[in-house]
């Protein structure tokens, strides 16, 4: 077996966030709407609000992350992602746009070559334009999205939905725990791990 290039992992992260995010959101779709937007202790005030910035900030840097690797001008109109904050109400309707921007960055991580991943990212800000190593911003987009998936999971804990695995994704020894998800989201073990 060759050791995977840092491009690789980044495309198996890619696949990762899709499945935690299919997961959980399958596990949320199976609450009443009372409990989906109900008032939870947690950085944000529900399972809504969390599942909604997680989508949000992923629109934004997915652009970002977009537009620099074609050498498009930065979006100027970035704050429309925030607008509104929580754009969906429903759970169902959330995890479709999550799955949506989840294949993009699929797509994105299993383009990427050791050029672009030497390339500088420019994320628009408030303060202006600053620029983020791509391996950095990408790695900075997985973290943000476990550290809020891992609240939306402590809150669901509180709910009469249990929380589902959301760590059975990398061993050899955890296929067969993941096989249906795998077949659900159209996903085989050769394209996640480029085995």
């Amino acid at each position: 077996m060759t050791t995977p290039t840092l491009a690789r992992h980044f495309a198996a992260m890619a696949y990762n966030n899709a499945w935690s995010n299919h997961r959980l959101l399958a596990a949320c779709a199976a609450l009443p709407q009372a409990d989906f937007v109900a008032t939870r202790t947690s950085f944000f005030p529900s399972l809504k609000a969390t599942l909604n910035h997680n989508l949000t900030v992923d629109w934004y840097y997915v652009d970002a992350l977009e537009r620099s690797l074609r050498d498009a001008p930065p979006n100027a109109d970035f704050m429309r992602f925030y607008t509104p904050p929580e754009p969906y109400d429903d759970c169902a309707s959330l995890a479709r746009a999550q799955r949506d921007v989840d294949r993009r960055l699929i797509d994105l991580c299993v383009a990427l070559s050791d050029a672009d991943l030497a390339r500088t990212i420019t994320v628009p800000r408030r303060r202006g334009l600053t620029g983020h190593p791509a391996p950095r911003l990408l790695a900075h987009l997985f973290q943000h999205q476990i550290h809020h998936r891992g609240q939306a999971h402590a809150m669901l804990a509180g709910t009469s939905v249990a929380p589902p695995q959301l760590d059975e994704f990398f061993c050899t020894d955890d296929t067969p725990l993941h096989a249906a998800d795998f077949e659900a989201l159209g996903f085989t073990e050769a394209m996640v791990f480029g085995e």
